[in-house]
């Protein structure tokens, strides 16, 4: 291991301390004041600045992210833990002399468990504080940040994980409680790549605002800015084993043909100079490696004699990037060690520089500490170009409209309505509800994929309406009733739990999918209509129904991605998010078919702006099926 020089970075010249940002204030009187919280070495702030905001304020725990983030930006950098609810209520008190106009981040947000949902959902309700919670849960702080200051227009930004890994739990509520507070609200999924950025990057963007209920995307970029153009400019280097590669200070010449991406990096960089263009040494071994690499080359065909890691648990272990494409993702990981990003050319791994470059930083741009402090400040960034394309899409209007009605609050609202009156009437069975204990949610998830008609179906739930387990007596009639073998087999799966009263009660009612041998489908089915207030069902049906609504075709492309962000708009969170999401199920099953759809009798056809296409894609006997994770 190699450590490198520590680079000791002096203050922005209108930086300040806590004493005297009253003062800091009043010079700015006028002025767009941002706050970045979680703010890591400023990304985000620099894409906000670039949209048009001075940054007021960054906020991290990574000192020296915050060393980075001074030097680089006016206003506070201030050294705090968001998690101590104390810590947060001063910096509140801080920001009070200031109108704030945004609030940004990307706090950490691991998603949950359901079982803990509930108590974080009254938390956020009730302004509540959990100290065992703070430090898991930092979202919940950002929130609370949001909440006190009460900014025009809110940004955060994350990976998408942190809503594939839980239904968008966390966004759901975090959504519901800014409705609550009076913003419009926008979720996307957002390819970098779209916005300039020279990489493979997909982000989770959450948007909000008080003042119109509008936001104003640019136009994507549909050709990517590739390697060549981003990097292919800066000194390249003949590799030696185990010799220095770069340094803090090259020298740069100016390309006699620059691309509109380097002038943009090149923007107030120091005339004829190239700063932090340096890497790790390269090992003997790993030179005769990346010398037989091409960027088409898998870890598992190196030479076995040089393979210092399995190539079964490690299949991309080693990564060369290629001229005419876009770069992987610059992640954190890139501190430890370089393998992911091998230079297309030089048998070496990037540069900080050449690592900046493709996150977007600006050649002016510098990073204080060592070389892999450096590395995992880049790693951890938002790329600033796509920190700016969300923030302009939350700039003030040209006209303050005084507050906002939630176009999708009033949608969940008409589609809770319509549930409400659908249960009431024969539908009962096909939502949670008084009536829907254990055994009436088991049938219904036995009989989701068969042909059962409705009517059928309805004969069927009457012989356990107001049943609290299933008996022998009523086990014979379902059988005798089922109007078909298939339908008269799938009842059959009953049979282990006949009779067995204490199985059907509250307390184990988890336990019977298990019990009862349930597929992925049914189990979701079931716990949905026992009430599960965050559970996302992903059938083919419901992802058309929300792409008809959405206008888009992500029943057909990206379906767990941004098919499931048309369906949180819908389903939302809180007390009848469960109820919308049977909702929707009985919409996508029963009016908004792939065939000849129900319009007029959709709870929804106001608000859809998709037209169907007629086109058979799917068979409807799919519609209740899980989408395959």
């Amino acid at each position: 291991m190699e450590r490198s020089d520590y680079l000791k970075l002096d203050p922005h010249p209108d930086h300040c301390d806590e004493n005297g940002f009253a003062a800091w204030v009043e010079r700015h009187q006028g002025e767009r004041l941002a706050v970045d919280l979680f703010t890591g070495a400023g990304g985000l702030s620099l894409g906000i600045q670039e949209a048009g905001w001075t940054m007021a304020a960054g906020v991290d725990f990574d000192e020296r992210a915050l060393e980075t983030h001074a030097s680089n930006f006016p206003g506070l950098s201030l050294h705090m833990d968001l998690g101590d609810p104390h810590v947060r209520n001063h910096l509140v008190d801080v920001l009070s002399v200031a109108r704030v106009d945004l609030v940004a981040g990307g706090p950490p947000c691991q998603p949950f468990s359901r079982a803990g949902r509930s108590k974080i959902r009254d938390l956020v309700r009730n302004h509540g504080r959990d100290p065992q919670d703070h430090r898991k849960q930092l979202w919940l702080a950002y929130l609370d940040v949001v909440t006190q200051v009460r900014p025009r227009a809110v940004l955060m930004e994350n990976v998408p994980d942190m809503g594939l890994g839980d239904d968008f739990a966390v966004i759901r509520i975090i959504e519901e409680k800014l409705e609550d507070l009076g913003y419009a609200t926008q979720v996307r999924l957002v390819d970098a790549w779209h916005h300039g950025v020279p990489q493979h990057r997909k982000r989770l963007i959450l948007l909000a605002r008080n003042d119109v209920e509008h936001f104003e995307w640019d136009a994507k970029n549909e050709e990517s800015v590739t390697l060549r153009q981003a990097i292919s400019d800066l000194p390249r280097f003949q590799v030696v084993a185990r010799e220095r590669i770069g340094d803090r200070e090259l020298p740069y010449q100016q390309p006699a043909e620059p691309n509109s991406f380097l002038e943009l990096m090149r923007q107030e960089a120091p005339e004829g100079v190239i700063h932090d263009h340096m890497t790790r040494r390269v090992r003997e071994d790993d030179l005769e490696i990346f010398s037989g690499m091409t960027s088409k080359t898998l870890y598992s065909q190196i030479p076995k004699e040089l393979q210092r890691y399995r190539a079964d648990n490690f299949t991309d272990k080693y990564k060369r990037l290629a001229w005419d494409e876009r770069s992987r993702s610059i992640t954190a990981h890139i501190a430890k060690d370089g393998y992911w990003y091998i230079h297309p050319e030089d048998n070496r791994t990037l540069t900080v520089r050449e690592a900046a470059r493709i996150q977007t930083f600006p050649d002016r741009f510098r990073f204080a500490g060592t070389r892999s402090d450096a590395f995992r400040q880049i790693g951890n960034a938002v790329p600033p170009l796509l920190g700016k394309a969300a923030a302009k899409a939350v700039a003030p209007a040209p006209e303050q409209a005084g507050g906002v009605n939630p176009h999708w609050r009033q949608v969940r609202d008409e589609l809770s309505d319509w549930a409400e009156s659908s249960r009431r009437e024969a539908g009962w069975y096909q939502y949670p509800g008084p009536e829907m204990h254990s055994p009436q949610a088991a049938v219904v998830a036995l009989l989701s994929a068969s042909r059962v008609k409705p009517h059928e179906l309805g004969d069927l739930m009457e012989l356990v309406r107001g049943k609290k387990s299933i008996s022998s007596r009523m086990f014979e009639q379902l059988l005798k009733q089922a109007p078909t073998q298939a339908a008269k087999e799938r009842l059959s799966r009953l049979q282990p739990l006949v009779d067995e009263r204490s199985m059907w009660g509250e307390e184990r009612k988890n336990e019977i999918p298990e019990r009862l041998g349930f597929k992925p489908a049914e189990e979701a089915l079931y716990t949905l209509l026992l009430g599960e207030q965050d559970l996302l069902l992903v059938t083919q049906g419901v992802l058309r129904v929300g792409a008809r609504v959405n206008g888009s075709e992500a029943d057909r492309t990206n379906r767990l991605t941004d098919g499931r962000i048309n369906l949180i708009r819908l389903v939302g969170a809180g007390t009848n998010a469960s109820l919308r999401m049977a909702a929707l199920r009985v919409v996508g099953n029963e009016y908004c078919r792939t065939k000849d759809p129900h319009c007029s009798l959709c709870p929804l056809r106001k608000n859809c702006v998709g037209k169907p296409s007629g086109e058979d894609l799917y068979s409807a006997t799919y519609d209740n099926e899980l989408v395959a994770e």
